[in-house]
C-alpha cells in the first residue's frame, strides 16, 4: 500500500490500518517473526508554563522536571501505563504496520540510571495493528497481571507471576455468525468492576463482555455508522462516538436507549476520540476528525459544548483526563504540541478563548498520550517512533 494514499483519521494511518485490517481479516495468512531492536536515552524536558502552574503541586513534583525517550523499531500506535503499585514506570506500547505480524513490547523505566528498557521475553508477535491496549485496571495487585488488546479480535494476555514471559489468555470474537469480522477500533477496561470490557468496531456496533466468563453481556448497534471509540462512566454506563458525528451514552439496565449528548455541528465531521473524566463524571471530552479543537461536553446539558480548546494548530489525536484532579485535561496533536489546561473556568467567559496552562514541544506529530493513573505527575506522548515519559 502506498504510504501517501488515503485521507482519514489525522495522517491517515489509522484509518488505512483499519481498512487494511478488514481486507487482511478475510484472509489466512501466515504469521512471521519480527526481531525488533531496542534503544533507550534521557535528556532534559524542556516544559513551558504559559500561566500560573497549578498552586497544589507538592515541591517535590517542582524540584525538577524530567523527560525520558524510548526509541522503538517501528512506528507506535497503541500505549498505555500499567497502574499495579508493583509494577512502577511499566507501559505497553504497539507497533502500526501494515502487515499482518505486529509487534507489542512491555517497557519500563529504570529510575536509578533514567533508562527505559525492554525485555525481549515481553516482546510478542501481535496479529494485525493493536487499535489499543490497557493493563487491567488492578492498583493492588489483587488479580493476574493481565494485557488486553484490539485489532480483528479482543485479545486478553496474561504476563507470567515472575514477568519471564506473555501468553494469550483468551481470543474473545463477538461476530461469530459471519465468517468475516469488523475490527475493533477501540476499547475500554471497566475500573469499577474489572470483568467488564467493551469494545467499539467499525460495523456500527458495540459489545460488552465478560472477560472472566469470556462471554458477550451485551451487543449494541449503538450508531448508524462507525463506532470510533468507546469509554466507561460508572459501573454500568458507557459512552461512544461514531463516524456519524455523535457522542451517545448508554446504560446497561436499559439496552433499548441510548441519550445522545452532542451531534457535531458540522457535517461530515465523524468523531474519533472520547475521554470521560473519572474525577468528575459529568464532563467528557471528544476530538472531531482532523479538527484542531477539543469539545468538552457537560451531560447535564446535552447537545451544547461546555467550552471549545482551540489552541492547537492541527488536527488533535488524542486527550487525557488527569487521574487525580477533576478539573485539569491534557491534548496533543499533528502540531507536535501536548497542552495541559485547567478548566476550572470553563462556563465562564474567557475573552478570546481559554489558554493552557502548560505547553511541550516533541520532535514529531504526537499520535498518543496516556495520563499515569499510578504516578500522576507522568505522562506519557507516543510521536513516530518514539515514547517519551514527562514529568
Amino acid at each position: 500500500m502506498n504510504m501517501e494514499e488515503g485521507k482519514g483519521m489525522k495522517n491517515g494511518r489509522r484509518r488505512r490500518s483499519l481498512t487494511w485490517m478488514k481486507k487482511e481479516s478475510e484472509k489466512v495468512l501466515d504469521q512471521t517473526d519480527l526481531q525488533p531492536k531496542r534503544k533507550g536515552k534521557a535528556a532534559a524536558l524542556v516544559m513551558t508554563a504559559t500561566s500560573d502552574p497549578n498552586p497544589e503541586v507538592s515541591d517535590e513534583q517542582q524540584k525538577r522536571s524530567e523527560i525520558y525517550t524510548y526509541e522503538a523499531p517501528w512506528y507506535i500506535y497503541a500505549m498505555n501505563w500499567s497502574v499495579r503499585r508493583d509494577k512502577k514506570y511499566r507501559l505497553a506500547i504497539a507497533s502500526l504496520l501494515e502487515q499482518y505480524p505486529n509487534r507489542l513490547q512491555i517497557v519500563q523505566l529504570d529510575d536509578s540510571n533514567g533508562e527505559i528498557r525492554s525485555d525481549p521475553n515481553l516482546s510478542f508477535d501481535h496479529p494485525y495493528p493493536a487499535t489499543k491496549t490497557i493493563f487491567i485496571p488492578d492498583k493492588d495487585c489483587q488479580k493476574p497481571d493481565l494485557l488486553a488488546t484490539s485489532s480483528d479480535f479482543l485479545r486478553i494476555w496474561r504476563i507470567s507471576d515472575d514477568g519471564s514471559r506473555v501468553d494469550l489468555k483468551s481470543l474473545l470474537n463477538g461476530n461469530k455468525n459471519s465468517e468475516f469480522c469488523g475490527p475493533l477500533t477501540s476499547f475500554d477496561w471497566n475500573e469499577a468492576e474489572p470483568k467488564r470490557i467493551g469494545t467499539s468496531s467499525i460495523d456500527t456496533t458495540c459489545t460488552i463482555w465478560d472477560i472472566e466468563k469470556e462471554t458477550v453481556d451485551t451487543q449494541l448497534i449503538a450508531h448508524d455508522k462507525e463506532v470510533y471509540d468507546i469509554a466507561w462512566g460508572g459501573v454500568g454506563v458507557f459512552a461512544s462516538v461514531s463516524a456519524d458525528g455523535s457522542v451517545r451514552v448508554f446504560d446497561l439496565r436499559d439496552k433499548e436507549h441510548s441519550t445522545i449528548i452532542y451531534e457535531s455541528s458540522e457535517p461530515d465531521a465523524p468523531l474519533v476520540r472520547l475521554g470521560w473524566n473519572k474525577q468528575d463524571p459529568r464532563y467528557m471530552a471528544t476530538i472531531i476528525m482532523d479538527s484542531a479543537k477539543v469539545v468538552v461536553l457537560d451531560i447535564r446539558f446535552p447537545t451544547l459544548p461546555v467550552v471549545e480548546l482551540r489552541r492547537h494548530q492541527a488536527s488533535v489525536n488524542a486527550v487525557a483526563w488527569a487521574p487525580h484532579s477533576s478539573c485539569h485535561i491534557c491534548t496533543a496533536g499533528d502540531d507536535s504540541q501536548a497542552l495541559i489546561w485547567d478548566l476550572s473556568s470553563m462556563g465562564q467567559p474567557v475573552e478570546g478563548g481559554l489558554d493552557p496552562i502548560l505547553a511541550y514541544t516533541a520532535g514529531a506529530e504526537i499520535e498518543q498520550l496516556q495520563w499515569s493513573s499510578s504516578q500522576p505527575d507522568w505522562v506519557a506522548i507516543a510521536f513516530s517512533t518514539k515514547l517519551q515519559i514527562l514529568r
